[in-house]
């Protein structure tokens, strides 16, 4: 076997799973209420839902209804509600996404898009939406796409969402025509829910994530014929003039039966064959090793789907340990694109991962035969980042500058020796500034540290205009670098509310922090930040963010770790320096392929480390001043 493919872009970078919510609408509803709150059950309507109910293992199920079919919530909300618990649980807010990416069968409006309607619910601020269409396999379309950008280094911290409202289509209004068995077959196997993930590209510190070893994704729409769906006549497949916008009406579509959910109950045996023949081709290609699996999730429609795939797996020799399988069908009953996301969040809130475990989410689409896959893997965050790196210092981040493979320029070759040096310095003046000494000691306290970030706070806030006023001040000659800043300072926009949102979970005010002044050296340091970038190619720049980039991948991590253990600070109190511990490793390794390439001539070093001197000395003196004011 081969190992599982991990990271496929980007120089290997990695994506992690590092929280999971889920929101299941009301309370739950058995199987002896739900005839009474759907409504429209006639003898032989009893009879069906009987045969189905016994089939299914459906137990328990939700719905955004109330007992007189009334719909008491949006699927936006239930999708929104659901982000917010995987947000909550990582303790984090709507501003610190710069992606969404939404699933759902079909939303609340024919226009605009589920993922806008959801981002408008949500909040936070500007990002990318995706709005993943289809049906129960859109979840893990979706997930890819985010897992994808984040690999890339495109996107920092992606939401993904699976979101069903399906109760509005069961009601017994339309079924006012009796309705034929394979629409009362769905009728009583779906219900309402959402499930979210979190998609990072390191993995949470506080506990274990799940690494995204690869997303799966595959149709075979060119084989079949469409087997669940609405909103067509008769027959196989659509036709013009035969979909229910063809009808005149809205009413007229519904009295020709074009508004109920079908389902070609005679195609599911084909169904899991099919799956089961995409599993063996990811077992071929080495991606699946069966024997090695600790954790099967799979999404199904009824437990007789999941006998049928039990016993093919047995006739083919590849039998499964059914203590592997995990599915939450009786009890959360089958929410559609949500269900996958719902089942692994109660996995995730209830443990069942361990690190070093495998995990495989599997969801077939019976729409017109899709198939989704993902292969997870359990992970502890300081078992997955290199040991040298675990707790982060200054002086690994200029080894590795110092490891970059030479160029024949000389130039080049000197501006890592160059930086270190400066760095080496810069490091040796903070162990001396006196919050920092007290840190090390173990004795610094509260104050010292809202001290911190108020100051922080004052010189932060103008760091992405000043990253864009450089941005202007590129030449066309040097359009990578103006690129380059103008997506780092999209980044860094939202960096001071972080700051402030610490600030008052340890008992700060907003209305202080957000009226505070700089102190001297902060006051010095931003002056010279804007005038620097203001300068005609303002390449020397480079040096400040080799000094601010390194104090984030060598210096955060640690204070972020000792102020939590010194002053026992909760996760949401220290997220802005956790925060920068993880994601300017990123943005490190970025300046290190400046730093090595031809742009960097010897005009350019020498500018790189004047300016990468001056910035050590002014944000030395920023944290110097603390104790001053």
């Amino acid at each position: 076997m081969r190992e599982p493919l991990r990271a496929l872009s980007n120089g290997g970078m990695n994506a992690y799973i590092t929280a999971a919510g889920a929101y299941l609408p009301g309370p739950p509803v058995g199987n002896d209420e739900i005839a009474a709150r759907l409504g429209g059950v006639d003898e032989r309507g009893d009879r069906l839902r009987r045969r189905i109910l016994a089939a299914n293992g459906i137990a328990k199920r939700h719905y955004a209804m109330d007992a007189h079919g009334n719909t008491t919530e949006l699927n936006e909300e239930l999708a929104a509600n659901a982000l917010h618990a995987a947000l909550d649980e990582r303790g984090l807010g709507a501003a610190d996404l710069d992606m969404l990416a939404t699933a759902t069968t079909q939303g609340d409006l024919l226009v605009p898009g589920f993922g806008s309607m959801v981002h408008g619910r949500l909040g936070g601020g500007p990002m990318q939406v995706l709005s993943a269409a289809g049906v129960c396999a859109s979840s893990l379309a979706a997930l890819d796409a985010a897992v994808a950008k984040v690999r890339l280094g495109d996107r920092r911290r992606a939401a993904v969402v699976g979101s069903e409202l399906s109760s509005r289509w069961l009601r017994g209004t339309r079924f006012t025509g009796g309705g034929d068995a394979d629409a009362h077959f769905l009728r009583w196997m779906l219900s309402d829910g959402a499930g979210a993930v979190l998609v990072e590209a390191q993995p949470r510190p506080d506990r274990p994530s799940l690494r995204v070893d690869w997303v799966r994704t595959v149709s075979l729409a060119h084989a079949h014929e469409v087997c669940m769906r609405a909103g067509m006549g008769e027959g196989p497949s659509p036709a013009a003039g035969r979909t229910w916008q063809d009808m005149g009406s809205a009413s007229a579509a519904e009295q020709a039966g074009m508004m109920l959910l079908r389902q070609d109950t005679s195609a599911l045996g084909a169904l899991a064959e099919a799956g089961l023949r995409e599993f063996q081709s990811l077992a071929r290609e080495g991606l699946i090793d069966l024997g090695k699996l600790d954790h099967v999730l799979c999404h199904y429609s009824t437990n007789a789907f999941r006998d049928i795939v039990f016993d093919q797996l047995a006739s083919a020799g590849a039998q499964i340990d059914t203590d592997r399988w995990f599915s939450n069908l009786e009890t959360r009953g089958n929410t559609g694109a949500a269900s996958i996301f719902i089942a692994l969040e109660e996995c995730w809130r209830t443990g069942r991962f361990e690190p070093g475990q495998t995990i495989l989410l599997a969801v077939p689409e019976s729409g017109r035969f899709t198939f989704g896959f993902a292969h997870l893997t359990c992970v502890d965050a300081a078992a997955e980042t290199p040991a040298a790196a675990a707790v982060p210092t200054m002086r690994a981040a200029t080894a590795v500058v110092t490891r970059v493979a030479p160029r024949s320029d000389s130039a080049s070759e000197s501006v890592h020796d160059r930086l270190a040096a400066v760095w080496q310095e810069f490091e040796q003046r903070l162990d001396q500034v006196p919050v920092m000494h007290r840190l090390g000691e173990g004795t610094a306290t509260i104050e010292d540290y809202r001290r911190l970030l108020f100051n922080l706070r004052q010189q932060v806030a103008d760091g992405a205009r000043w990253i864009s006023r450089a941005a202007s001040n590129f030449s066309v000659d040097l359009f990578d670098l103006r690129s380059a800043a103008i997506g780092h300072a999209a980044e860094e926009h939202r960096d001071f509310m972080m700051i402030e949102r610490d600030y008052a979970a340890c008992g700060g005010s907003i209305e202080d922090i957000r009226s505070g002044e700089k102190n001297i050296g902060s006051e010095a340091l931003s002056a010279y930040m804007f005038h620097t970038a203001s300068q005609p190619d303002p390449i020397g720049l480079l040096g400040a963010m080799f000094i601010i980039e390194g104090l984030g991948t060598g210096k955060a991590s640690e204070w972020a770790a000792r102020f939590k253990e010194t002053l026992r600070l909760r996760d949401d109190q220290v997220s802005f320096l956790a925060y920068h511990g993880e994601a300017d490793d990123d943005h490190f390794a970025k300046l290190q392929a400046i730093l090595d390439s031809p742009r960097v001539d010897a005009a350019a070093a020498d500018a790189i480390v004047k300016t990468a001197k001056v910035v050590a000395r002014l944000y030395a003196l920023q944290l110097e001043e603390l104790d001053h004011v």
